[in-house]
C-alpha cells in the first residue's frame, strides 16, 4: 500500500497562537501514525512564490492522511491555524 503525504506551505501570521495549533494537532498526528519528513527550515525559492514555512508530513497510507485531516481532532487544530496563518495544502500518494 502507498504512503500518503501531506505538503502544506505557510506563512504564519501569529508565531505565539501558532503554538497552539501545534499542540492541538498533536493528538490527530499521533492517532493518524504521522511522520514529519520536513518541519519549516531553511528552503531556496527556484520556481514560482515560496511560503516562510513548508512541511512534508508521512502517513501509512493515503486513506490515513485524508482521513487525519477530516478527523475532528485535527479540525479543531485546522480552525486555529485558519485565523493565525496563511496556508496551501494538499495529500499526495506516494510511489
Amino acid at each position: 500500500m502507498a504512503k500518503g503525504y501531506w505538503i502544506a506551505r505557510v506563512d504564519v501570521r501569529d508565531p505565539e497562537r501558532y503554538k497552539d495549533y501545534v499542540a492541538a494537532a498533536k493528538p490527530a498526528f499521533e492517532k493518524y501514525g504521522a511522520n514529519f519528513l520536513a518541519r519549516g527550515g531553511a528552503n531556496t525559492e527556484l520556481e514560482g512564490k515560496s511560503r516562510a514555512r513548508n512541511v512534508v508530513i508521512e502517513f501509512p497510507s493515503m486513506q490515513a492522511a485524508v482521513d487525519c485531516y477530516n478527523s475532528p481532532e485535527y479540525q479543531i487544530a485546522a480552525k486555529i491555524r485558519q485565523e493565525v496563518a496563511d496556508a496551501e495544502m494538499v495529500v499526495v500518494e506516494g510511489i
